[in-house]
């Protein structure tokens, strides 16, 4: 029988305190060395969302512009973006205790200071913690699609999200997101679309080529010589 999580990592007790909307939450078998990773990187790259409003000016130590990522995965392409362009701060919400764990040994063991985790619900990450007109960039790539017709509204991207997200947003933030399942890159496009404060930089288009900063993974590069698509699009805050 596996151990409830919660009970091995207090960090996880900020899943229990309010319910998860925009995510399932899936504890899955942690190694060793993620485990090791909360204990030994969590005070330092770690924030709380029962901390408040996020003064990333003194989480970071310094003022830059600001990237928030939801739905970071194992999080190796956030750190490449991040070790990528040190003029930024990075910030990754994930539910998923492995991929935080192993994100945290990753930029830990690297020492990278221009990086912190929320492991806990988008939603209330946003409400509770990101200050209004604060965001340079927000980033959702490949989100799960629940590909079932029924199942479509559990869907992060809704037009109550993205309203919430542009309110996050300075002037001239940008969105971007990713997806290689079709039927959800069309509704990503119809509701980022229909938000007025937000304009489509592919013009006409609805899609956009991968934005050099956005790295791509083994995954999607498998899928692609498979003859997968991928779909970018590419907002920017009006």
């Amino acid at each position: 029988m596996q151990q409830d999580p919660a009970q091995t990592f207090p960090y996880q007790t900020e899943y229990k305190k309010k319910p998860i909307r925009s995510y399932v939450m899936r504890a899955g078998r942690m190694t060793p060395g993620q485990r090791l990773a909360f204990d030994r990187y969590w005070e330092q790259l770690g924030l709380s969302l029962f901390a408040g409003p996020l003064a990333a000016s003194q989480a970071f130590g310094r003022e830059a512009p600001l990237v928030l990522e939801l739905g970071f995965g194992m999080g190796d392409s956030l750190f490449s973006m991040a070790e990528a362009e040190p003029d930024k701060n990075f910030i990754g919400i994930e539910v998923h205790p492995p991929g935080v764990g192993r994100l945290l040994n990753t930029a830990g063991s690297a020492g990278l200071s221009n990086l912190r985790v929320y492991m806990a619900d988008a939603v209330d990450v946003l409400n509770d913690c990101i200050l209004d007109a604060s965001l340079d960039r927000f980033q959702l790539y490949f989100p799960d699609p629940w590909h079932k017709k029924k199942h479509n509204k559990r869907r992060i991207v809704q037009p109550a999200f993205i309203q919430l997200l542009c309110k996050k947003l300075k002037p001239g933030g940008l969105v971007h997101m990713a997806t290689d399942w079709e039927n959800y890159a069309e509704q990503m496009h119809e509701v980022l679309a229909a938000e007025p404060q937000l304009e489509n930089l592919a013009g006409e288009h609805p899609y956009t080529p991968r934005p050099p900063f956005r790295p791509q993974t083994k995954f999607e590069h498998r899928g692609q010589q498979l003859g997968h698509g991928v779909w970018d699009l590419l907002y920017k805050r009006r």
